[in-house]
């Protein structure tokens, strides 16, 4: 089995981290207003009708009329009809370059014919579900544990989230401990307990609207790259309750938005074994992207519990899942186990691991290591990024381009790099009104990739994939090419 992680050269986070530390220092560059109108009016409202009059009677009947939060949208929603490996198509014919990619788990590119035979084949003899076992559960979950050498045993859920809910039950039952330490600024679902220090470290509980306070009463987050940091929460946990667990973005917070260290990982390994915490590795958007050996392969990490997403359904519906040590899954057992006295955790999902999600899973995982995929996907990662860092450079722009592999990132207003520092409350309401103002930037940003044929995640984030090819991102680089030659100092 090839586990082979697919990033050329690992980036230099602190050189990374100081570029990041001037952006967020420096006057803001975005889209000339001037430059903001014309897209408006002439791409938008020109070529877009269809999409702006299907929205506005959207709002009528879906709150803030789109039911995904993956992309920002202005200056209205555009109505995507067909994806098709590297391109996606909106409802008035018009193409794009997908770099949103769902959020990361087309590896192989939007809607792969070959896997979409294999469950049109499905729905023929099976159909999508039936409640009961299905051969491909089974398929799906050895191809996981061959792939991965941390991951002795694996269970599907619905989603991401869901799997993160059943990762911190297990976690607390494994240990009969109490608290739960995450990564400050990292995204590990919206459940109550992780919707905490997410986006931008410090925050706490500020973004969990709709969670009651007292609901993090045994979570706590620690500074990325501070291991003495996150020593000194564990240390203070011995006297709460214990640490059950720590939750950990292998690659950093949103994605790697604020990478980590190379030696971070084994050092947060390290601590939670002398503390006794168990270490989970969200693999969403790493798992099967990094390689197939995922982040804790490029590692060499032997986490405890490892969170899956949306690639292990292929990018089908059903995506996300658990999977781990041997010793700790035990405690996710389901039906009748006799003579089992273990106590399980409290989980469930009717619609998990659907004979649909584990065949186009299967079949994905499988396409991807045949062709290597993760390897392709990275050079075209490596491509877009050298490209975007000569147009910073033409441009003379304080924007910052970097890539794990074929997880690519372009900060132009360095959002989510801002941090809160609770010793310092006077700051607070600062962050928020710069992050704010910063975050409308992105808007902005994102709408003018839009009209120049390019869907980005947020106008900051982007993923490649094996359905490009060079002169794909060149003409990708065109457009960005296109966007920089109007963007113009906005406040000084």
């Amino acid at each position: 089995m090839d586990t082979r992680a697919a990033i050329t050269t690992y980036p230099d986070a602190r050189a990374i981290t100081e570029q990041l530390d001037a952006l967020i220092g420096a006057p803001i560059h975005s889209i000339g207003r001037e430059a903001l109108g014309r897209y408006e009016r002439e791409y938008f409202d020109g070529k877009c009708p269809r999409s702006k009059a299907m929205t506005s009677e959207a709002k009528e009947r879906i709150p803030g009329g789109v039911q995904h939060n993956l992309a920002f949208n202005h200056p209205f929603p555009l109505v995507i009809t067909k994806a098709e490996g590297a391109y996606l198509y909106d409802l008035d014919g018009n193409r794009y370059y997908d770099l949103l990619q769902a959020g990361g788990p087309t590896v192989l590119g939007s809607n792969p014919p070959s896997i979409r035979e294999k469950v049109i084949d499905l729905l023929k003899e099976g159909g999508p579900s039936t409640g009961l076992f299905h051969e491909y559960e089974y398929k799906l979950a050895q191809k996981i544990c061959q792939s991965m050498r941390a991951v002795e045993m694996f269970r599907m859920f619905n989603s991401g989230s869901e799997a993160c809910m059943a990762a911190v039950r297990v976690a607390r039952l494994a240990t009969g401990r109490k608290n739960i330490v995450k990564m400050g600024g990292a995204y590990h679902g919206w459940s109550d307990q992780l919707a905490y220090g997410i986006r931008i470290p410090g925050t706490r509980g500020l973004q969990a609207h709709g969670v009651p306070s007292y609901l993090f009463r045994h979570t706590q987050e620690f500074f990325p790259n501070r291991t003495r940091d996150l020593e000194r929460v564990l240390k203070r946990n011995r006297l709460r309750g214990g640490t059950a667990a720590v939750f950990i973005e292998p690659i950093g917070p949103e994605s790697g938005t604020r990478p980590l260290d190379i030696d971070f990982n084994k050092e947060v390994q390290a601590l939670c074994r002398h503390y006794g915490a168990l270490l989970i590795f969200d693999e969403v958007v790493t798992g099967f992207r990094l390689g197939m050996g995922g982040a804790q392969g490029y590692f060499d990490i032997d986490p405890d519990l490892t969170i899956f997403g949306k690639v292990i359904a292929g990018g089908y519906p059903g995506a996300g899942g658990l999977g781990g040590k041997r010793e700790y899954m035990k405690y996710l057992a389901a039906g009748i186990q006799t003579g089992d006295k273990t106590k399980k955790a409290l989980v469930g999902g009717t619609m998990a691991a659907t004979p649909i999600s584990c065949v186009a899973g299967y079949y994905t995982l499988e396409e991807i290591e045949k062709s290597d995929a993760c390897t392709k996907a990275a050079r075209m990662g490596d491509r877009l990024t050298a490209g975007l860092q000569a147009l910073i450079e033409r441009y003379n722009l304080p924007f910052v381009a970097f890539n794990q592999g074929s997880i690519c990132h372009l900060e132009t207003v360095g959002t989510v790099h801002f941090s809160i520092n609770w010793k310092k409350p006077w700051t607070i309401l600062s962050v928020i009104e710069e992050t704010a103002k910063r975050k409308k930037e992105m808007e902005y940003m994102g709408a003018a990739y839009m009209a120049e044929g390019v869907v980005t995640l947020a106008g900051s984030r982007m993923y490649t994939s094996a359905a490009y090819s060079e002169e794909m991102i060149d003409g990708v680089v065109d457009a960005f090419d296109r966007v920089f030659s109007h963007v113009e100092l906005i406040e000084g």
